[in-house]
């Protein structure tokens, strides 16, 4: 089986060798790339595809390429909610990534601010200059937190009125990496930073910093994994697919990599709030997908105005 994968090193080959273990007769071949650069593959080799499988890539990625990918009920899909599959079954997630703000308590204390609770928060005069946020067009994560908050504050034409107003608060002062919001926060360069919860829960042990889900409403936007149209492996590529959403594969890179399991029947890791008490927007994964160069373009008109 061919598996293409943006995932981590580590998590990622734990993952390949838990399947090899437990299936020794089949020979796995991983390639590891970005999401991106893995569905642009994808596409070009359609004609005569290499690949079987791709693991990994936000769900927003995988909607946008889903043409190339062919339906599969896997084992495991009484577990996993509708609002983490899509509709017609050419993706599955497999870890849901919620957007929390990260914060630097040290520094709200000592300015008597109150911890913002909401993206709401975040546009009060109060947080003006204070908050790390990356370039939407640098980072899929970024681009993720933007439809959250436009999605949740209005809708795909009102919450743009939310995006400006959000940036004004930024005044001129936007990172360029995603991994560099949670940093500089926790370095005490900015008092707020937007990021996944999987960065913030790196900090569990640092008690200068901490994290909430927004009550105005996150978004758990999926890591997912499809079956590749027309693969050469198919019956072994489905075999990989149920295993990466069985309990023994979940449960592993959730205990050793922080991976936050998709299944129903599985508890989450210290410090993660349960799903199904977040406050989650209605997130539309075509929309983000097929209409990121659009939302792109619009937030750099906004900079540049």
């Amino acid at each position: 089986v061919v598996v293409y994968s943006p995932h981590d090193a580590d998590p990622l080959n734990a993952g390949v060798n838990l399947f090899m273990e437990k299936y020794p007769n089949v020979k796995v071949e991983v390639v590891a790339a970005g999401t991106g650069e893995l569905c642009n593959r994808i596409a070009a080799e359609s004609a005569n595809p290499i690949a079987d499988v791709l693991w990994g890539g936000g769900a927003d990625s995988l909607a946008a390429f889903k043409e190339y990918f062919q339906p599969y009920v896997c084992a495991n899909d009484e577990f996993i909610g509708d609002a983490y599959k899509d509709p017609d079954d050419l993706w599955i997630g497999e870890s849901p990534l919620p957007m929390v703000i990260f914060y630097n308590k040290d520094l709200i204390e000592k300015d008597g601010l109150t911890i913002p609770e909401s993206w709401e928060d975040l546009t009060k005069p109060e947080w003006k200059g204070k908050i790390a946020y990356c370039l939407p067009s640098k980072s899929g994560s970024a681009y993720t937190q933007l439809c959250t908050m436009i999605l949740g504050h209005g809708g795909k034409e009102a919450g743009w009125d939310f995006i400006k107003q959000l940036y004004d608060n930024l005044d001129g002062k936007i990172v360029d990496s995603s991994g560099k919001c949670h940093k500089m926060v926790a370095d005490g360069e900015f008092y707020v930073g937007l990021t996944i919860e999987k960065s913030a829960i790196k900090y569990a042990d640092d008690p200068s910093v901490g994290f909430v889900y927004p009550k105005d409403g996150t978004s758990a936007v999926p890591d997912g994994v499809a079956l590749v149209k027309g693969c050469p492996n198919e019956e072994n590529a489905k075999l990989f697919i149920d295993f990466v959403t069985s309990k023994e594969c979940q449960t592993e890179q959730s205990q050793n990599w922080g991976r936050r399991p998709v299944r129903s029947d599985m508890e989450v890791g210290e410090g993660m709030a349960k799903l199904e008490d977040l406050v989650l927007v209605d997130y539309d994964f075509d929309w983000a997908a097929n209409e990121k160069e659009a939302n792109i373009e619009k937030f750099n008109d906004i900079m540049v105005n």
